[in-house]
Protein backbone atom coordinates (compact mmCIF):
# COMPACT_ATOMS: atom_id res chain seq x y z
CA UNK A 1 0.00 0.00 0.00
CA UNK A 2 1.37 3.54 -0.42
CA UNK A 3 1.81 5.99 1.95
CA UNK A 4 -1.43 7.24 3.55
CA UNK A 5 -0.12 10.34 4.17
CA UNK A 6 1.37 10.81 0.57
CA UNK A 7 -0.65 13.79 -0.32
CA UNK A 8 0.86 16.81 -0.97
CA UNK A 9 1.76 15.84 -4.74
CA UNK A 10 5.75 16.61 -4.56
CA UNK A 11 6.34 15.10 -7.57
CA UNK A 12 3.82 16.08 -9.59
CA UNK A 13 4.73 15.20 -13.12
CA UNK A 14 8.19 13.66 -12.76
CA UNK A 15 9.32 10.89 -14.96
CA UNK A 16 11.34 8.61 -12.88
CA UNK A 17 12.85 5.66 -13.12
CA UNK A 18 12.64 3.22 -10.46
CA UNK A 19 14.51 -0.76 -10.78
CA UNK A 20 14.10 -3.37 -8.74
CA UNK A 21 10.34 -1.76 -8.68
CA UNK A 22 8.71 -5.33 -8.31
CA UNK A 23 9.25 -5.82 -4.64
CA UNK A 24 10.47 -4.43 -1.38
CA UNK A 25 12.16 -1.16 -1.18
CA UNK A 26 11.58 -0.39 -5.07
CA UNK A 27 7.67 -1.42 -4.77
CA UNK A 28 7.21 0.78 -2.06
CA UNK A 29 9.15 3.86 -3.19
CA UNK A 30 7.21 3.26 -6.48
CA UNK A 31 3.72 3.44 -4.70
CA UNK A 32 4.57 5.87 -2.60
CA UNK A 33 6.08 8.20 -5.86
CA UNK A 34 2.94 7.38 -7.98
CA UNK A 35 0.53 8.55 -4.45
CA UNK A 36 3.02 12.11 -5.42
CA UNK A 37 1.89 12.30 -8.49
CA UNK A 38 5.13 10.84 -10.58
CA UNK A 39 5.11 8.76 -13.64
CA UNK A 40 7.10 6.12 -13.06
CA UNK A 41 9.12 4.19 -15.23
CA UNK A 42 9.20 0.82 -13.62
CA UNK A 43 12.38 -1.47 -14.14
CA UNK A 44 12.26 -4.99 -12.95
CA UNK A 45 13.14 -8.96 -13.82
CA UNK A 46 9.52 -9.45 -12.42
CA UNK A 47 7.47 -8.63 -15.61
CA UNK A 48 4.33 -9.90 -13.28
CA UNK A 49 5.31 -7.79 -10.02
CA UNK A 50 5.86 -4.85 -12.08
CA UNK A 51 2.25 -5.17 -13.34
CA UNK A 52 0.83 -5.71 -9.61
CA UNK A 53 3.10 -2.48 -8.29
CA UNK A 54 1.65 -0.20 -11.47
CA UNK A 55 -1.56 -1.25 -11.02
CA UNK A 56 -3.93 1.71 -13.10
CA UNK A 57 -1.94 4.45 -12.34
CA UNK A 58 0.01 6.08 -15.31
CA UNK A 59 3.69 4.90 -16.46
CA UNK A 60 5.84 2.72 -17.95
CA UNK A 61 7.01 -0.70 -16.83
CA UNK A 62 9.92 -2.74 -18.34
CA UNK A 63 11.22 -6.50 -17.54
CA UNK A 64 14.80 -6.01 -18.33
CA UNK A 65 18.19 -7.01 -16.36
CA UNK A 66 19.43 -3.75 -15.34
CA UNK A 67 23.19 -5.11 -16.26
CA UNK A 68 22.83 -5.60 -19.66
CA UNK A 69 23.73 -2.61 -20.64
CA UNK A 70 22.31 -3.06 -24.57
CA UNK A 71 18.42 -3.95 -23.11
CA UNK A 72 18.89 -0.93 -20.50
CA UNK A 73 19.93 2.04 -22.63
CA UNK A 74 17.04 0.25 -24.92
CA UNK A 75 14.26 0.92 -22.09
CA UNK A 76 15.64 4.17 -21.18
CA UNK A 77 15.26 5.32 -24.72
CA UNK A 78 11.97 4.46 -25.18
CA UNK A 79 10.82 5.44 -21.85
CA UNK A 80 12.03 9.51 -22.39
CA UNK A 81 11.11 9.11 -26.02
CA UNK A 82 7.32 8.33 -25.01
CA UNK A 83 7.27 10.59 -21.93
CA UNK A 84 9.61 13.56 -23.52
CA UNK A 85 12.18 13.11 -21.12
CA UNK A 86 13.01 11.63 -17.54
CA UNK A 87 13.58 13.98 -14.14
CA UNK A 88 14.68 11.16 -11.93
CA UNK A 89 16.48 7.51 -11.04
CA UNK A 90 15.83 5.86 -8.24
CA UNK A 91 17.98 2.77 -7.96
CA UNK A 92 17.11 -0.41 -5.75
CA UNK A 93 17.63 -3.32 -7.49
CA UNK A 94 19.95 -5.32 -5.40
CA UNK A 95 21.15 -9.12 -4.61
CA UNK A 96 21.84 -10.31 -1.26
CA UNK A 97 24.69 -13.33 -1.52
CA UNK A 98 26.41 -13.76 1.26
CA UNK A 99 29.13 -16.12 2.25
CA UNK A 100 32.85 -16.77 3.65
CA UNK A 101 35.49 -15.90 1.56
CA UNK A 102 37.23 -19.52 1.64
CA UNK A 103 34.03 -20.98 0.15
CA UNK A 104 32.45 -17.58 -1.75
CA UNK A 105 33.02 -18.85 -5.56
CA UNK A 106 33.96 -16.34 -8.14
CA UNK A 107 30.57 -16.50 -9.80
CA UNK A 108 28.54 -15.38 -6.75
CA UNK A 109 31.45 -12.69 -6.37
CA UNK A 110 30.57 -11.39 -9.82
CA UNK A 111 26.68 -11.83 -9.53
CA UNK A 112 26.82 -10.02 -6.21
CA UNK A 113 28.89 -7.30 -7.89
CA UNK A 114 27.16 -6.79 -11.28
CA UNK A 115 23.52 -6.73 -9.49
CA UNK A 116 24.50 -4.11 -6.85
CA UNK A 117 26.96 -1.73 -8.03
CA UNK A 118 27.88 -2.33 -12.20
CA UNK A 119 23.56 -2.38 -12.93
CA UNK A 120 23.96 1.31 -10.60
CA UNK A 121 26.64 2.78 -12.72
CA UNK A 122 24.44 1.79 -16.04
CA UNK A 123 21.54 2.55 -14.85
CA UNK A 124 23.11 5.96 -13.90
CA UNK A 125 25.28 6.16 -17.33
CA UNK A 126 22.05 5.32 -19.67
CA UNK A 127 19.83 8.07 -17.89
CA UNK A 128 22.21 11.13 -17.10
CA UNK A 129 22.09 12.56 -20.56
CA UNK A 130 18.32 13.06 -20.11
CA UNK A 131 18.53 13.75 -16.76
CA UNK A 132 21.49 16.50 -17.55
CA UNK A 133 18.10 18.27 -19.64
CA UNK A 134 15.84 18.99 -17.19
CA UNK A 135 15.86 21.06 -14.31
CA UNK A 136 15.95 19.77 -11.03
CA UNK A 137 16.92 16.03 -11.90
CA UNK A 138 17.76 13.32 -9.09
CA UNK A 139 19.57 10.43 -9.18
CA UNK A 140 19.09 8.13 -5.57
CA UNK A 141 21.16 5.17 -5.05
CA UNK A 142 20.01 2.73 -2.36
CA UNK A 143 22.83 0.87 -0.89
CA UNK A 144 22.88 -0.62 2.75
CA UNK A 145 24.28 -0.20 6.13
CA UNK A 146 26.79 -3.12 5.20
CA UNK A 147 28.30 -0.71 2.85
CA UNK A 148 28.98 1.68 5.87
CA UNK A 149 29.91 -0.90 8.33
CA UNK A 150 30.77 -4.65 7.51
CA UNK A 151 30.11 -5.74 11.06
CA UNK A 152 29.35 -9.35 10.64
CA UNK A 153 31.05 -12.31 8.93
CA UNK A 154 29.91 -13.68 5.12
CA UNK A 155 29.60 -10.33 3.59
CA UNK A 156 32.63 -9.71 1.76
CA UNK A 157 31.06 -9.67 -1.71
CA UNK A 158 27.70 -7.81 -0.93
CA UNK A 159 29.44 -5.25 1.69
CA UNK A 160 32.20 -4.18 -1.00
CA UNK A 161 29.07 -4.16 -3.64
CA UNK A 162 27.51 -1.81 -1.48
CA UNK A 163 30.84 0.24 -0.08
CA UNK A 164 31.11 0.71 -3.59
CA UNK A 165 27.27 2.46 -4.28
CA UNK A 166 28.13 4.75 -1.62
CA UNK A 167 31.83 5.70 -3.17
CA UNK A 168 29.77 5.89 -6.54
CA UNK A 169 27.10 7.94 -5.43
CA UNK A 170 29.78 10.86 -4.20
CA UNK A 171 31.59 10.06 -7.70
CA UNK A 172 28.36 10.85 -9.85
CA UNK A 173 27.10 13.65 -7.38
CA UNK A 174 30.30 15.31 -8.62
CA UNK A 175 30.31 14.35 -12.08
CA UNK A 176 26.82 15.28 -12.92
CA UNK A 177 26.88 18.44 -10.85
CA UNK A 178 25.12 21.10 -11.00
CA UNK A 179 22.81 20.00 -13.30
CA UNK A 180 21.79 16.86 -11.43
CA UNK A 181 21.70 15.94 -7.58
CA UNK A 182 22.97 12.28 -6.87
CA UNK A 183 22.50 11.08 -2.60
CA UNK A 184 22.35 7.56 -1.20
CA UNK A 185 20.49 6.37 1.32
CA UNK A 186 21.71 3.24 3.56
CA UNK A 187 18.99 0.93 4.91
CA UNK A 188 19.79 -1.31 7.53
CA UNK A 189 17.14 -4.86 8.20
CA UNK A 190 14.08 -3.88 5.94
CA UNK A 191 11.45 -6.23 6.38
CA UNK A 192 11.57 -7.38 2.37
CA UNK A 193 11.50 -10.84 0.67
CA UNK A 194 15.43 -10.11 -0.19
CA UNK A 195 15.89 -10.44 3.14
CA UNK A 196 13.84 -13.41 4.37
CA UNK A 197 15.86 -15.28 6.86
CA UNK A 198 17.79 -12.36 8.22
CA UNK A 199 15.00 -10.28 9.99
CA UNK A 200 15.73 -11.82 14.06
CA UNK A 201 19.41 -9.80 13.61
CA UNK A 202 18.71 -6.83 14.79
CA UNK A 203 20.12 -6.97 18.14
CA UNK A 204 22.93 -4.17 17.73
CA UNK A 205 20.41 -1.81 16.09
CA UNK A 206 19.08 0.96 18.47
CA UNK A 207 15.24 1.05 17.61
CA UNK A 208 15.32 -2.96 18.55
CA UNK A 209 13.16 -3.80 15.05
CA UNK A 210 13.41 -3.98 11.56
CA UNK A 211 11.93 -1.38 9.44
CA UNK A 212 9.34 -1.36 6.63
CA UNK A 213 9.57 -0.96 3.27
CA UNK A 214 7.73 2.45 3.36
CA UNK A 215 9.98 4.28 6.13
CA UNK A 216 12.97 3.50 3.21
CA UNK A 217 10.60 4.90 0.57
CA UNK A 218 10.21 8.38 2.49
CA UNK A 219 13.82 8.75 2.95
CA UNK A 220 13.86 8.53 -1.02
CA UNK A 221 11.39 10.75 -1.74
CA UNK A 222 12.60 13.38 0.55
CA UNK A 223 16.58 13.29 -1.49
CA UNK A 224 14.00 13.10 -4.85
CA UNK A 225 11.71 15.94 -4.10
CA UNK A 226 12.64 19.34 -3.85
CA UNK A 227 12.86 19.48 0.29
CA UNK A 228 16.04 18.51 -0.59
CA UNK A 229 17.22 20.82 -2.98
CA UNK A 230 20.22 21.64 -1.36
CA UNK A 231 21.42 18.54 -1.00
CA UNK A 232 23.91 16.39 -3.19
CA UNK A 233 26.23 14.26 -2.77
CA UNK A 234 24.68 12.80 0.60
CA UNK A 235 24.77 9.24 2.26
CA UNK A 236 21.77 9.02 4.78
CA UNK A 237 21.79 5.96 6.91
CA UNK A 238 18.29 5.07 7.69
CA UNK A 239 19.45 1.93 9.80
CA UNK A 240 17.31 2.25 12.82
CA UNK A 241 20.78 3.22 14.92
CA UNK A 242 22.60 0.54 13.47
CA UNK A 243 25.86 2.55 12.55
CA UNK A 244 25.49 6.26 14.41
CA UNK A 245 26.69 7.75 11.60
Amino acid sequence: MANENAKLGRLVGRRIVITGAASGIGRATAELFIAEGAIPVLLDLNGAGLKQTIGEAEGLCFEVDIVDEVAVQDVVDKAAKKLGGLDGLVNSAGNLLLGPTTEFSFGDWRKTIDVNLTGTFNLAKCCAPFLKRERKSTVVNVSSGSGLLPNSPGQVAYATAKGGQVTLSKALAADLAPDVRVNCVCPGLVDTPMAAGHLGNFGNYALKRVAKPSEIANAILFLTSEESSYVTGSILAVDGGRTFH
